[in-house]
């Protein structure tokens, strides 16, 4: 029962005085344990595994980023969670996108299953991942529809914006409420029972190149994850578009990357995008989150 259970809890957390406390007794009350996703070193990932052997919890639940960078550490150390801390029954993640890589990650390291949630703070829960693999919209209160540019209804399979009306709040309802995602539902969809195939990111996370051709700018990202992180040396990274022609990728690694690996990010994104962009690196420490810990993966300044 989640709302009974022993929380691992892997989200943000206000500042100042009076909302950092607040948080605190909302998690004591609430049977959980916040884990900080604004320190995610190795020093303070080493204190995390410590608090897992010391806790019998039950779930772990929280932002993907947080958590992935809490596995990468695991899968160094040659460390199954499980086996340190063996009540634990799931894992679930949040918030952010979760790749298939990731999620093999999470599995192998954590030692459970991994649970892909798809929510909004005015909302709650969207969507929910079954044993099927299948993300099952929440019909309970919740009507999801994925419509185009001109606020038409798009069928099962077509890729649009995701709007959700909910009258849960019969004072204040949200009709057509518009999340700024991007999203299609399976042809494998019914009335009764919608799924959500996919969703593919920010309505304003949208790659704009000289040629004026578009491109997602998760997909991007995953173009570009699948060799800069292929060998374990970078941790996480994200790209910004700083001109229409130019892209800044910053990264926090072990060590500096090769002008090999450079040449073969940058050829990579010359086929998937196109050629004569230019693209700027720089390796950090630390990467910025949000005031509430989430790891913005790509953004446009244009």
């Amino acid at each position: 029962n989640i709302n009974t259970s022993k929380q691992a809890r892997f989200y943000g957390i206000p500042l100042n005085k009076k909302g950092y406390y607040k948080e605190r007794f909302k998690d004591f009350l609430s049977k959980r344990y916040r884990f900080s996703v604004f320190d995610l070193s190795e020093a303070q990932l080493e204190k995390n595994l410590v608090k897992f052997k010391k806790t019998s919890f039950d779930y772990i639940n929280g932002y993907t980023s947080a958590i992935v960078q809490f596995a990468k550490y695991l899968k160094q150390k040659n460390i199954i969670l499980k086996r340190f801390c063996p009540t634990l029954k799931a894992c679930i993640v949040t918030s952010e996108m979760l790749f298939k890589e990731d999620k093999l990650l999470l599995e192998a390291s954590l030692g459970i299953p991994v649970i892909n949630e798809y929510g909004a703070a005015e909302l709650g829960l969207i969507a929910f991942e079954n044993n099927q693999n299948e993300w099952l919209v929440n019909t309970e209160d919740l009507y999801v529809e994925i419509l185009n540019e001109k606020n038409q209804i798009l069928p099962y399979g077509e890729e649009g914006r995701v709007v959700v009306t909910s009258l849960y709040n019969q004072a204040h309802p949200f009709i057509r409420y518009d999340l700024g995602d991007i999203g299609k539902l399976s042809k494998e969809s019914t009335v009764h029972k919608p799924i959500l195939e996919s969703l593919v990111g920010r309505t304003n996370d949208i790659v704009n190149l000289p040629s004026g051709k578009k491109a997602a700018g998760l997909t991007f990202y995953y173009v570009t994850k699948t060799i800069i992180e292929d060998d374990g040396n970078v941790k996480e990274f994200i790209i910004e578009q700083l001109k229409l022609d130019t892209f800044k990728i910053s990264y926090v690694s072990d060590y500096e990357l090769s002008n090999e690996k450079l040449a073969e990010i940058k050829g990579s994104i010359s086929k998937y995008l196109e050629p004569n962009l230019r693209v700027i690196f720089e390796r950090k420490t630390i990467l910025e989150r949000s005031n509430r810990g989430k790891l913005k993966q790509f953004k446009s300044y244009l």
